[in-house]
C-alpha cells in the first residue's frame, strides 16, 4: 500500500477549484451511506440534497472528475464513491501524527473514522514525561523530544495539532522542520507556515460564536414580527453570546463529527 510521503493527491495538477475540492468529501459522505444501503444509482438531485448543496453546483463539482452521470439514470454510487476517494487520495495510506494528548487529542486519537478513512493514527505525542508510554486509544504516547525522530521513522506527511494555543506554532516549526507538509489545528489560535504547507484550522469556539449569533438574530427577527423589540428577551440572548467566550479555549469539549 502506497504512502503519504511517495504519494500526493492530482486534484491541484487537474486544475479542480478549492471549493469543488472541499465539497468533495460531502458527497463522499452521502454516497457512502448510499452504498451502504445497496443503492446502485443516484439522480443529482437526491445526491445534492443528501450533501446539501444545488444539483447546478454538483454536476458543475462533478464535471472536473469527467464524471457526467447517465440521462434518466443518474450516477454509479459505487464508481463514485471510487472516482472521488481516488481524487482526495484515500485509496492510500496516510499516517498521521496527533500532538498534545489532552482531553481533545485523546478524543481524536480515539475517532474511528480515521481509520475507515484512509489515514493511520501513526503517533500520539505530548511534552508532559508523565504521558510518555500511557496507552491511548491502545497506541503509547511518545514524549516531544522524539518528534522528529517519529515523523522520518513513519513517513508522515500529515499531522495534527490540539496543544494549547501558546504551544501550538513551536510545534508546528517542528513538523513543518521534519518533513510535514499538511497540518489540522485545533489550537485556538492561526499558524504561520511557509509556503507549500497546507493548514485546516478547526475552532469550536468560532464555531458556536457563530452559532451564538445567528439565534440572537433570529430572536430579534421574532421580536420585530411580533410587533416590537422585546426588552425583557433581548438581554439573556446578548448573555448567552458573552459567556461563551468565559473561560480557556483549551476547555471546548472534545467533540467530532460521526
Amino acid at each position: 500500500m502506497a504512502t503519504g510521503r511517495t504519494h500526493r493527491p492530482a486534484t491541484r495538477s487537474r486544475g479542480i477549484p478549492e471549493a469543488t475540492v472541499a465539497r468533495l468529501p460531502l458527497y463522499l459522505r452521502a454516497l457512502t451511506a448510499l452504498s451502504e444501503r445497496s443503492v446502485p444509482t443516484v439522480s443529482s438531485e437526491e445526491l445534492a440534497a443528501a450533501a446539501g448543496v444545488n444539483s447546478a453546483k454538483l454536476r458543475k463539482d462533478f464535471s472536473y472528475l469527467g464524471s457526467y452521470g447517465t440521462r434518466g439514470v443518474g450516477y454509479d454510487v459505487e464508481y463514485l464513491v471510487y472516482q472521488i476517494s481516488r481524487e482526495l487520495g484515500l485509496t492510500q495510506d496516510w499516517p498521521v501524527v496527533i500532538v498534545g494528548i489532552g482531553n481533545l487529542g485523546a478524543a481524536l486519537a480515539n475517532y474511528g473514522g480515521f481509520a475507515s478513512r484512509g489515514f493511520r493514527v501513526a503517533a500520539l505525542i505530548d511534552a508532559d514525561p508523565a504521558m510518555a508510554g500511557t496507552p491511548v486509544a491502545g497506541i503509547p504516547v511518545q514524549h516531544a523530544d522524539e518528534l522528529e525522530k517519529i515523523v522520518s521513522d513513519n513517513g508522515v506527511s500529515i499531522g495534527v495539532i490540539s496543544t494549547p494555543a501558546g504551544a501550538a506554532q513551536q510545534v508546528c516549526d517542528r513538523l513543518v522542520a521534519a518533513g510535514v507538509t499538511s497540518i489540522l489545528n485545533f489550537a485556538p489560535t492561526v499558524l504561520s507556515v511557509p509556503d507549500g504547507v497546507d493548514v485546516r484550522k478547526v475552532d469550536l469556539s468560532i464555531e458556536l460564536q457563530i452559532l451564538a449569533f445567528h439565534e440572537q438574530r433570529k430572536a430579534g427577527e421574532e421580536a420585530a414580527a411580533g410587533g416590537g423589540v422585546d426588552d425583557q428577551a433581548a438581554p439573556p440572548v446578548r448573555a448567552a453570546a458573552s459567556s461563551s467566550r468565559k473561560g480557556p479555549d483549551g476547555d471546548m469539549p472534545a467533540v467530532m463529527p460521526a
